[in-house]
């Protein structure tokens, strides 16, 4: 196989393999759906519902936030809900998860007025109370990697561990879209990944209340672990499980071109400023001189041919 031939090849694998990830389904993490309070289909609660989870998952969604809250009806009937996506996905991700949920919720939870379900890209919410603005602690669950770390490692990974996840915790509570990943050194050649985000519209307090409560869970004697509540989710890897790139930090914008005003009078200007001033005033009287001359020369031609005329001709 050629060069040529080779490089299209992997080019078409990369193409469908990357195809074929973006569009396969989120993963599915756990869900919660208590039998404590139920409607009835065609209830004024069951339309209330559809409105809001249409609203949810509406193209004038905010996909680009990763957050976005609705209500939908008034007193007993009234339902709240919300979603929230990791910021590390895309827009177009986040569409999709919130869309394939908004369905998923009448298969894993039909009939419910309280649900939440975890999804690894995005998570939706309802109930028949206000869960907006309310740290919510309820619903955890922890799941792990199966690899444990060695012994003689315990303490060392662990102290890693939380200092790494409560540095983020401070970040991601003082940050508006309450969300922050980060990686540490463990050894020469493995780094450690943290990851943790709040719903955004926690408080600063609420939010790092939560996260903590959550870092504090995390089973650190373990390779992986995570923990999710209603309200906030931590985890770590020993490997990349977020989109660096996305996360990064960008670079500034380039400033724009700052525009210097002419130097007030008797302040002197730049090099330029000079040399026009003094080469067009002589460039001016150039060409006046020349204009002058080539008058002035056309003039005196124009008598000389008449006087050589008139000097020639016979007089009698």
């Amino acid at each position: 196989m050629s060069s040529w031939a080779s490089l299209i090849f992997l080019f078409l694998f990369s193409f469908l393999a990357s195809f074929r990830a973006y569009a396969q389904d989120p993963t599915y993490v756990y869900h919660v759906c208590p039998n404590t309070t139920t409607y009835t289909r065609n209830s004024t609660y069951s339309t209330n519902l559809r409105t809001l989870l249409s609203s949810l998952s509406s193209n004038n969604a905010s996909y680009s936030t990763g957050f976005q809250t609705a209500t939908s009806g008034q007193g007993t009937d009234s339902v709240t809900g919300l979603f929230l996506c990791r910021l590390d996905y895309s827009p177009e991700v986040c569409r999709r998860c919130v869309a394939f949920v908004v369905n998923d919720t009448s298969t894993r939870c039909p009939n419910e007025r309280e649900v939440v379900l975890y999804y690894d890209e995005c998570m939706v919410r309802y109930s028949n109370r206000n869960i907006l603005s309310t740290l919510s602690t309820n619903g955890g669950v922890v799941t792990w990697n199966g690899q444990n770390i060695t012994s003689s490692q315990k303490d060392q990974f662990r102290d890693l561990v939380l200092s790494t996840m409560n540095q983020a915790a401070s970040e991601a509570a003082d940050s508006p879209r309450k969300f922050d990943a980060r990686k540490a050194n463990w050894t020469a050649s493995q780094n450690l990944y943290g990851l943790v985000q709040c719903t955004p519209d926690l408080t600063r307090q609420d939010c790092l209340s939560c996260l903590q409560q959550g870092i504090n869970q995390l089973p650190t004697d373990k390779i992986g672990g995570r923990f999710i509540v209603h309200s906030c989710s931590s985890r770590y890897e020993l490997y990349a499980f977020y989109n660096e790139s996305a996360i990064t930090t960008p670079p500034p914008a380039p400033l724009p071109p700052v525009s210097v005003p002419p130097p007030p009078p008797g302040k002197g200007g730049s090099s330029s400023v000079l040399v026009v001033a003094i080469v067009v005033p002589i460039i001016v009287v150039a060409l006046l001189f020349i204009a002058c001359y080539c008058f002035l020369a056309k003039r005196a031609k124009k008598t000389f041919d008449t006087a050589s005329a008139f000097d020639g001709k016979d007089v009698n």
